[in-house]
């Protein structure tokens, strides 16, 4: 027996913590009735999730996807001009493991592996994750010293980690986080009165956006992946 939001989770449903928000608006139902949270279910039960059957995987997918500016990180928006699930179309339901903002592109990665987007979404791991990020003003000493220390961002509440900075042109610079606030180096931008023109995540841990034009997927293989679930704690059992 396994509890409903692990059981979810590992049919690639999606993350643990969201289950649990899924199965609190009573959106999953075990064998007919609204389930509650806590409970355990087995293979042998029906599990569905806003009226459509869940089941586990056969096989674990993981996919590198580079997201174009203007498709948005949800499932189903009917407000949203181009949702992820739309633009990659692919054959297995996958979801994915840290958003972008609708105006900003780059690395995603997307699986049906919920264990693997519970680790990588947990704050407290520090897992990295690199931008480059163009802005509209030139980029000075003090706003790379002053950024790199750790911004407190009135809208959230919150002063962002210490991260690593480095300039790489007179209005480019790249950014290494670790960790995952909503719009956070637009935000911390903003502190400093520069405006984020372009923003692209070229790399989530050890896994690059290199080689991926604008719209691309690839399946994550062979050392790549097993290195990813390492990373995670996890071992690949694919």
């Amino acid at each position: 027996m396994t509890r409903l939001n692990k059981y979810l989770a590992e049919c690639g449903v999606c993350s643990r913590r969201e289950a649990d928000k899924l199965i609190d608006q009573g959106r999953v139902s075990v064998n007919g009735q609204k389930a509650v949270s806590g409970v355990q279910v087995c293979d042998r039960d029906t599990v569905e999730v806003n009226g459509r059957r869940i089941k586990p995987v056969s096989s674990k997918v993981v996919l590198a996807y580079n997201k174009p500016v203007g498709v948005t990180c949800t499932e189903k928006d009917r407000h949203a001009e181009r949702t992820i699930v739309e633009a990659v179309k692919y054959p297995v339901r996958l979801t994915y493991a840290g958003r972008l903002d609708r105006d900003s592109d780059g690395l995603m990665i997307m699986t049906n592996d919920g264990e693997l987007i519970q680790c990588m979404m947990r704050g407290a791991n520090r897992h990295e994750k690199e931008y480059l990020v163009k802005v509209d003003r030139e980029i000075t000493d003090d706003f790379l010293k002053n950024m790199s220390k750790g911004v407190y961002l009135r809208a959230l509440h919150e002063t962002t980690r210490p991260c690593s900075l480095e300039k790489i042109g007179k209005y480019t610079f790249k950014i290494i986080l670790t960790q995952g606030l909503n719009r956070q180096i637009r935000r911390m931008c903003e502190q400093f009165g520069y405006t984020v023109k372009t923003l692209t995540r070229i790399r989530v841990m050890n896994i690059e956006l290199a080689g991926l034009k604008s719209g691309e997927y690839r399946e994550l293989k062979g050392e790549e992946r097993t290195t990813l679930y390492r990373l995670c704690g996890m071992s690949d059992q694919s």
